[in-house]
């Protein structure tokens, strides 16, 4: 594996460009060879592998490869595949890039959301210390690592955290917060989309910095609104972090980590490509770095009231559609802070329509073209959404041009069936 360090072998500066010539010609004749033969026709991979399209009448689910990148987004990767870069230029003047564009005083393009954490976390205990990047996780002697957690804040994503050899400490009322500080505690962790938050964004920052503890909010899904992208750290929070392949449509395996200058550059120290680091295998590509900026520049071109209507007119044709199955009934919901979009909820009486929510959804699933309904199908969504075991959730924002009719004409075979017999 590479490491940082180049070795130069002396040239004279006729050899250099002679050579650089030489080079020159020979990737262009190599290039006009490509281009006059059939390699650079598209191949489907997909279909040479095996692997079946779905329509994703899901989300932008990880498991699912998250959003399709807009046609904007795809010229600025395949554009930037085509030429190398000094890889630490690009991720610095990208992130200057996105700094002034996100109004926040520094970021850094990361491998995904939960890479943008373990940067995060790395930065908060390693940040003027250059000999304890080499030895977190295993050896944490002298360092801080105790991470302040509400109780209803622990999830799937504690381990992105730990990778960097913290330990929680978890609270549950603003007395328990208070008394949680002592010398060890480096960082206040926030996942933005908690159903429930006894102590608030407002009350977490303020006694964090009281004890002067960088605060840490974990957002990913959690735009649009498209300013959410700046309302966290405008409010005081030290590190925020968004994935960039959900509503942001860049790459999937692209993410921000977005705050103070300082943590920010910390944050960096302890990422590829430097070796020896928690960081190193969390690769980021030039093509996902200018993806990310590509779909930064795309999503702000949007607005909320232009996406929304969008999405309400997509809910709509399939509601439209499907309103002949007896007893169904068609809402449509807006989850209040992850996924904050619309999604179109069906309702049927399993006494004339006698199929279970969950049995639509493997149908849907198993047919062809094979349809994936959003997750909480047949499921209680609690806050996230009104759904129950009775519910089929249709998730509508990743559907592409047509699908929408696809997923109803499905639906309504399915459900029309299973109320004939």
């Amino acid at each position: 594996m590479e490491g940082n360090n180049s070795m130069f072998v002396p040239t004279t500066r006729r050899r250099f460009f002679g050579a650089a010539g030489g080079a020159l010609a020979a990737g262009t004749a190599l290039q006009a060879g490509a281009t006059a033969g059939h390699e650079t026709e598209p191949v489907d991979y997909y279909e040479k592998l095996g692997v079946r399209k779905i329509v994703n009448a899901a989300g932008t689910y990880t498991f699912l490869t998250a959003a399709v990148m807009p046609p904007q987004v795809r010229a600025a990767v395949n554009q930037a595949a085509k030429h190398p870069v000094r890889l630490e230029e690009l991720q610095t003047k990208a992130g200057e890039y996105l700094a002034k564009r996100l109004r926040c005083e520094a970021a850094l393009v990361t491998a995904g959301a939960a890479s943008a954490l373990t940067l995060g976390m790395a930065a908060c205990i390693t940040r003027g210390n250059e000999d304890s990047i080499k030895a977190i996780p295993n050896s944490m002697q002298g360092l801080k690592n105790e991470v302040i957690v509400q109780k209803t804040h622990r999830y799937e994503y504690d381990h992105a955290l730990r990778n960097c050899g913290i330990e929680f400490v978890t609270v549950e009322t603003m007395d328990d917060y208070q008394r949680a500080f002592n010398e060890r505690t480096v960082m206040c962790h926030y996942f933005n989309a908690a159903q429930e938050s006894p102590i608030s964004r407002e009350d977490w920052i303020r006694v964090a910095h009281s004890h002067n503890v960088p605060c840490f909010n974990d957002a990913a899904a959690d735009v649009p609104p498209i300013s959410n992208l700046w309302n966290y750290t405008a409010m005081g929070f030290d590190l925020v972090t968004f994935s960039g392949g959900k509503g942001i449509r860049g790459p999937q395996n692209a993410g921000l980590l977005l705050g103070r200058k300082d943590l920010i550059e910390a944050a960096a120290r302890n990422n590829n490509p430097n070796s020896n680091t928690v960081g190193r295998g969390m690769k980021v590509a030039k093509e996902q770095i200018v993806g990310m900026v590509a779909a930064v520049d795309w999503f702000l071109s949007q607005t909320d009231a232009g996406m929304e209507a969008e999405f309400r007119r997509t809910a709509e044709r399939i509601a439209a559609h499907v309103r002949g199955v007896p007893t169904l009934t068609t809402t449509i919901a807006v989850p209040p802070v992850a996924n904050h979009v619309p999604h179109l909820l069906l309702k049927y009486d399993p006494a004339r329509v006698k199929i279970e929510p969950k049995e639509v959804a493997r149908q849907l699933r198993e047919g062809d073209p094979p349809i994936e309904l959003n997750p909480f199908t047949g499921r209680n969504g609690d806050k996230d959404l009104p759904s129950d075991e009775n519910t089929i959730v249709v998730g509508v924002w990743m559907l592409q041009p047509g699908e929408e009719l696809i997923v109803a004409r499905r639906l309504k075979e399915v459900l029309s069936h299973a109320a004939s017999a």
